[in-house]
């Protein structure tokens, strides 16, 4: 019996296909430390905890409204608003389970077949694949090393737009390069959407998983509202992970179509997890501020040891839990003969465990440097410690 055609054109995120590897090489008894998952070892904290449970005790484990609880929805229209200087009705928010879900809805509700959707390449590698799995074309567009990090490409992003445009998704506190955009270029992102008539992803999972300055949202600047879906997630600055709980916050009419789809794909969202959320917008956010702490400790950690470290060199980011340093000359020094190689390597020789740029996208014309991908999110800093100062080793001996 044959399957459909169109599953040819289903990616997957990547990191899974490091993280059996990974897996693989602990079951063999060697010690790994998993840089290669962005998920977070911090708990829940008592007051989700508390009221998730007592949603439970309560019966709320029945089917609920497709777009989410009213309470829910008025509760992240208030938070999400207020934290961008703006303001948002609950008609403007569709509960998801998680963020995923959000950029395979935008990509079914805005593109038909044929048309193209232009998306951040080194990027999440969700986005190609939805876009390319429901009959679009999807574009990449290229970041630029600058001397504080990474910059959009907008000459390319300009090159790129035809008249079967439609979208852009749009990755500021990007993953895995931890880019943010400066005001300036946000504004030429905004005026590009503007001209052209074109939707506009703004993926914002780590809007505040920041550690210095402010964040913004593209949909705050002027004639952005009306196009402009924000992707929020929950799993990032409140560690629920396995919770799956985010949302779509978009255009009234967005959201309707948002809502059946939900009705279609999944019925609801779990109903005590809705109740969770609202305990996490509505409580102390404490628990929030340590693990900030916490993981800028482990960041500065990284950076000073990859920085450190022959052939490797990072800028240190005000932002996300990952770190994407330059690793052209450690390459060289191993004598690697491609970044797998090189991963592949460090992970029997060190057990560090990390993914590479072409798990983010396909490596674009012109790329003549190559990098790799931290994730801190999910180790201690004496382990951060003990695993780069393992590779930092075996790369030095390599000299």
């Amino acid at each position: 019996m044959q399957l459909a055609s169109r599953l040819d054109d289903l990616g997957t995120e990547t990191a899974f296909a490091v993280a059996a590897a990974a897996a693989d090489w602990k079951a063999q008894g060697h010690e790994v430390y998993p840089f290669h998952l962005g998920d977070l070892d911090f708990p829940l904290a008592p007051h989700i905890v508390e009221a998730m449970n007592k949603a439970i005790a309560d019966g709320k484990t029945t089917y609920c409204p497709g777009p989410g609880i009213p309470e829910l929805r008025a509760a992240l229209a208030d938070d999400i608003g207020s934290r961008r200087g703006t303001s948002f009705a609950p008609e403007n928010v569709t509960v998801m389970t998680g963020g995923k879900p959000v950029i395979t809805k935008f990509v079914q509700a805005v593109m038909n077949p044929g048309d193209e959707v232009l998306y951040p390449n080194p990027g999440f590698p969700i986005y190609e694949s939805q876009i390319e799995y429901h009959g679009g074309v999807a574009k990449a567009y290229r970041y630029l090393p600058t001397d504080t990090g990474f910059a959009i490409d907008l000459d390319q992003v300009r090159s790129l737009i035809t008249d079967k445009t439609v979208a852009i998704i749009y990755n500021d506190l990007q993953n895995p390069i931890s880019a943010e955009s400066t005001q300036a270029e946000r504004e030429a992102i905004a005026q590009l959407a503007i001209e052209h008539d074109l939707w506009v992803l703004s993926d914002e999972a780590y809007f505040e998983m920041r550690y210095e300055g402010e964040s913004s949202s593209i949909a705050t600047l002027p004639g952005m509202a009306e196009r402009t879906v924000i992707l929020y997630t929950f799993s990032k600055k409140f560690a629920m992970t396995g919770s799956r709980l985010g949302a779509a916050v978009a255009p009234v009419e967005l959201s309707r179509v948002f809502s059946t789809m939900n009705t279609n794909d999944e019925s609801c969202t779990t109903h005590y997890v809705q109740w969770a959320g609202i305990a996490a917008l509505q409580g102390t956010q404490q628990p929030v501020q340590d693990m900030l702490q916490v993981l800028k400790g482990r960041r500065d950690a990284a950076c000073e040891i990859v920085n450190s470290t022959p052939g490797m060199s990072v800028r240190v980011p005000k932002s996300t839990f990952y770190l994407f340093p330059d690793v052209t000359e450690a390459v060289e020094l191993v004598g690697a003969k491609d970044l797998a190689d090189f991963a592949e390597q460090a992970l029997h020789n060190t057990g560090v465990s990390f993914c590479t740029r072409n798990h983010f996208g396909r490596p674009q014309e012109g790329e003549d440097r190559t990098y790799i991908r931290f994730a801190y999110s999910g180790l201690s800093e004496d382990r951060i410690r003990e695993g780069l100062t393992g590779l930092k080793q075996w790369i030095e001996s390599a000299r």
